[in-house]
């Protein structure tokens, strides 16, 4: 079953554009966009001083762990997931039933402030992931399945 839209190049340019106007009006270090599996979609920021494929992996589960926890306090789900560090910290907001936006930034930055440009930004995300959702319904990704030793089959060019 497909999770992920089929992507275009304008499509990932305009998840980018979104990530940049986040990271810029928040004053965050960096954003990425990943889907519930844990796989990286795109990014935008600092990936020097992080490992961002282990940290989509692991942003993830917690936000998987965190909606066993809401249903466990009798909560249909919780739409987001704060972890505060001493040098960053990190905020995960569900984009759609299937992505999530996660933004690290620096532990002095209010989570206030990026908090409200995440929002903005995640409803951004999700309506040109909608788009390409419905430019063709009947194509996507199972990222889940992905042959990460050959991944041809994702990269492939379409016949004229």
């Amino acid at each position: 079953m497909a999770t992920l839209p089929q992507l275009l190049e304008e499509d990932v340019q305009l998840l980018d554009d979104a990530l940049q106007e986040l990271l810029k009006e928040s004053d965050a270090t960096t954003a990425l966009i990943i889907d519930q599996g844990g796989f990286l979609i795109t990014y935008q920021g600092d990936s020097r001083q992080f490992d961002l494929t282990t940290i989509a992996a692991l942003a993830s589960g917690a936000y998987m762990a965190s909606q066993t926890i809401a249903n466990l306090v009798h909560e249909t789900s919780f739409n987001s997931v704060y972890q505060h560090g001493e040098k960053y910290s990190m905020f995960t907001l569900r984009i759609d039933d299937e992505c999530f936006i996660v933004v690290i930034f620096q532990a002095q930055v209010s989570v206030g402030a990026v908090k409200y440009f995440a929002a903005p930004a995640a409803a951004k995300i999700a309506a040109q992931l909608l788009n390409a959702h419905e430019r063709d319904p009947n194509e996507g990704l199972d990222l889940s399945v992905l042959n990460l030793a050959d991944p041809s089959e994702v990269f492939k060019r379409r016949s004229v």
